[in-house]
């Protein structure tokens, strides 16, 4: 089913030129609030990490401070870095190329929506409809981001996850939560998948990230959440949108990496995927970029320099020296693959695998040049030979996963 006109969507197919072009041409985004920026709940992380914390991927990644393999050739990293935790690793070996308290569990805020839609995403077809309840909507935190649903009207799934990815929407994840049996279910839901995928530092206390008692993740947890993401089609789709309808008024996502500020321009070959806004969280960001074949996360949580922006501006400057990092450093650690893939061989239960289309059938990636003058504003592709990787729904996968022939074939960057 072709894609609505009214969706701007970055395209698979667009070429590394193209991208370079657009990078000078894309204009700066419309302002928008902060994603779910919520007045004080719960409690306040601590101002410095654990001594000791989880060594899952590597001995080095349960060690306080920054940890990297400096060596003749390989670049320095920034010197104003001032996130309390962030990590940078090839999302398609899984190595861990530099990491700064990789396994600090800190409140999340939005990016653990990325966690929601990874569970819930393959449930509802995006075409099923739902008519809003009141009751739907109870139980969201005071200061909630919301795109602005209303109790009454129809909405489709489709347009809810829109919501939810763009806008930072509260209300879209509760009524989706509604939908899934309730909060309370979509919580367990969320914390099995996250054990799942070995994201053990991840304790899920609400479905949007709002600021609760106990609810953590690490940098470490939320890349490996946003690795897991990328195998499905409509979360590439959802996550890399800039620009959508949603009920006859245009929402922008506010990952600024994606559709740009006056202070951040848009990222060379960023897709995705997650921003988040809360007081004891701070900023939070997961971004996914490509540079010709080398494909990196990056996850940077809470920024201690009050500047605009700048979760986005560290995350640019790791990605810049990830890029010229990588090839030349020795990693630190890896990311480990879902429990389910490490112990049979295969991909995890209700994944998608290299013989079957990731996601379901909907959305078909637009050209950007189909979307007239909100085109140029949609930001860069994904560039190069990821394209036909992720079009395929072929897996990002660890070294130890069972490697498609299409991969086994890949040179590396």
């Amino acid at each position: 089913m072709p894609a609505p006109k009214n969706t701007a969507r970055r395209s698979l197919l667009i070429s590394a030129a193209t991208l370079l072009s657009l990078a000078v041409t894309a204009p700066a985004a419309l302002a928008a609030p902060a994603a779910d920026k919520a007045p004080a709940t719960g409690k306040a992380p601590a101002a410095t990490p654990p001594a000791h914390m989880s060594t899952l991927g590597g001995a080095r990644l349960g060690l306080p401070g920054t940890q990297v393999n400096l060596a003749p050739g390989v670049p320095v990293l920034p010197k104003d870095l001032t996130a309390r935790s962030w990590i940078v690793s090839d999302a398609q070996s899984g190595e861990v190329l530099a990491s700064h308290n990789a396994h600090w569990a800190l409140p999340p805020a939005s990016t653990m929506k990325m966690l929601f839609a990874d569970t819930l995403l393959p449930r509802f077809p995006r075409t099923t409809e739902h008519k809003v309840a009141a009751k739907d909507l109870a139980g969201m935190g005071e200061g909630s981001s919301v795109v602005g649903i209303k109790p009454g009207k129809t909405y489709s799934v489709h347009d809810l996850w829109l919501g939810v990815f763009l806008r930072s929407g509260n209300d879209a994840v509760h009524v989706l939560s509604a939908m899934n049996g309730g909060v309370a279910q979509t919580v367990q839901d969320m914390q099995h998948h996250a054990d799942e995928l070995q994201a053990l530092d991840t304790h899920v206390v609400s479905p949007d990230g709002y600021d609760e008692p106990h609810q953590v993740s690490s940098a470490y947890d939320l890349t490996l959440v946003a690795r897991s993401g990328l195998q499905k089609k409509d979360f590439r789709d959802y996550c890399s949108t800039v620009s959508a309808d949603f009920g006859g008024q245009e929402i922008r996502n506010t990952n600024r990496l994606l559709s740009g500020d006056t202070d951040v321009p848009v990222y060379q070959g960023i897709a995705g995927v997650k921003n988040g806004n809360t007081t004891h969280a701070g900023a939070t960001f997961t971004g996914v970029a490509q540079r010709s074949k080398q494909v990196l996360l990056v996850t940077v949580m809470n920024p201690q320099k009050q500047e605009h922006n700048e979760v986005y501006k560290e995350t640019a400057k790791l990605f810049d020296w990830g890029f010229q990092a990588a090839g030349k450093v020795e990693p630190v650690g890896e990311l480990v693959p879902p429990r389910g893939a490490a112990q049979t061989g295969t991909a995890p239960s209700g994944s998608p695998t290299a013989s079957a289309p990731a996601g379901r059938a909907g959305s078909k990636p637009v050209a950007a040049a189909a979307t007239g003058s909100r085109g140029i504003g949609t930001a860069l592709a994904v560039a190069g030979g990821l394209l036909v990787l992720l079009a395929g729904g072929v897996f990002l996968v660890n070294r130890r996963w069972p490697l498609p022939d299409l991969m086994r074939r890949r040179p590396r960057a």
